[in-house]
């Protein structure tokens, strides 16, 4: 089970760094192209704020899942 776990935190880093790339080439990239105000603000907000939360939390979790934080050893 605990390999499982070690795999599934390469899967969830991996889902950080698609999400990342994702959020920013497909939806804050052309917002910021536009030049329009109704679209300048939303760019701001996924790129300044949901951008770090997303990424950082969906890696963070990731990498302890991979580390063996979450593992089933007793202490």
């Amino acid at each position: 089970m605990n390999n499982i776990k070690k795999i599934l935190g390469i899967v969830w880093i991996l889902l950080a760094l698609f999400a990342g790339y994702y959020l920013l080439q497909e939806q804050s990239i052309p917002k910021f192209k536009t030049g329009k105000t109704e679209d300048l603000i939303p760019a701001i907000i996924y790129t300044f704020i949901l951008l770090p939360i997303i990424v950082g939390g969906l890696g963070i979790f990731g990498w302890y899942s991979f580390k063996g934080e979450y593992s089933d050893d007793e202490i």
